[in-house]
């Protein structure tokens, strides 16, 4: 089993990049992950995402974050796995490689409100974040499920994990492994971290030339940090991030995650309404080198525009009183594919120019 990279290593991949820069992407007529890879108007959804992602690299966009989707793979195996691969086909074909995603974090309690994910139509709540009320944002002091919780679903979820890796781990379609999203999410404190430690163990047994990475998101300039996100940090050849703050939060983020030596990546940012905006930290990151994925691209039914409902909530409970509410939170381009700010994707069109040209990487 290869062991995680060294720093040199890391450094000498992260140098034959371009600046990474793109979005977490799901198109704009899917309302979850389940509409996003099953079967299921799946033709539909490919052509929709070939509009969009030819309208990402038309503002300069290199790479998106894929998350996937366990229930689909299990239900739908041989075909989710063209779909896939078809999905992959697409992105390349603009220019655009995948940042791929499988643990998943964000999720919501096991209780009365539950509704297992089932493939088939979707249903869409609407004015909601992400499309349902029953979200994991609402702040609810509860913990959250994950089918990793089953002994025989988390022994199928690590057979998702080592058949995607190995099919790609030497395909340049596929640009980083984020084996986790927001591990100790959804009040679940350290219920993942076997799971988390075993898709890195997996991924090292295949030993792909990509790096592997696994995000923190509690982590500030100087709090301290949890143990599953310690163990992350560890694990990871590239440093990853989420952080939907303000400018002055994410500089003292950066300077602390500097302290680890290695290529940094945000790979979830862009919250108006909290300060965290194109205007000021996208040329941060292009500053930096800093690898870059904003929440969200087109608005549409997964609605990420809309506010998380746990901020609703602290508004109603007296708080959030410096959230903006008039502005989306997330996406860049309405409906009409026109930008939701033309200022925004200028300015991101000129850094991405700029980037190509200093890195020596211009079409």
């Amino acid at each position: 089993m290869s062991g995680r990279w060294s720093v040199e290593q890391a450094w000498d991949w992260h140098r034959k990049q371009p600046w990474l820069r793109g979005c977490n992407f799901m198109g704009s007529d899917c309302c979850n992950r389940i509409d996003q890879w099953q079967e299921l108007g799946f033709e539909e959804r490919l052509a929709t995402a070939d509009r969009e992602l030819a309208l990402a690299a038309s503002v300069g966009y290199n790479s998106i974050r894929l998350i996937l989707q366990f229930e689909v793979w299990d239900q739908e195996h041989d075909g989710f796995m063209a779909r896939l691969d078809r999905y992959l086909a697409t992105a390349a074909k603009h220019g655009i490689s995948a940042m791929i995603c499988f643990g998943n974090d964000c999720t919501v309690p096991k209780d009365e409100n539950y509704v297992a994910p089932r493939l088939g139509p979707q249903k869409v709540d609407w004015g909601y974040h992400g499309g349902r009320k029953n979200s994991p944002h609402d702040s609810r002091q509860t913990v959250g499920y994950s089918a990793l919780d089953e002994p025989d679903c988390a022994r199928r979820f690590y057979q998702m994990v080592g058949e995607v890796v190995e099919r790609y781990a030497h395909d340049d379609r596929v640009v980083i492994w984020d084996l986790f999203n927001e591990p100790g999410n959804s009040n679940r404190g350290n219920l993942s971290l076997p799971h988390m430690v075993r898709f890195f163990e997996i991924a090292r047994e295949i030993g792909p030339r990509q790096p592997l990475t696994t995000g923190v998101w509690r982590v500030t300039g100087d709090n301290a940090i949890p143990e599953i996100e310690q163990v992350a940090l560890d694990l990871s050849d590239v440093v990853s991030y989420h952080n939907y703050g303000s400018y002055d939060t994410n500089i003292l983020l950066l300077e602390r995650l500097k302290g680890y030596g290695r290529p940094l990546f945000n790979t979830e940012w862009l919250h108006r309404m909290q300060h965290n905006d194109v205007f000021t930290l996208f040329p941060l990151f292009y500053l930096e080198k800093v690898g870059c994925y904003n929440w969200g691209f087109v608005a549409g039914l997964y609605q990420t525009y809309e506010p998380w409902e746990g901020v609703w909530r602290r508004y109603e409970a007296g708080g959030a009183r410096d959230v903006d509410f008039t502005k989306w939170q997330h996406d860049l381009f309405r409906p009409s594919l026109r930008p939701y700010d033309p200022r925004e994707t200028e300015l991101i069109r000129h850094y991405c120019t700029l980037a190509d040209q200093r890195d020596g990487k211009g079409k």
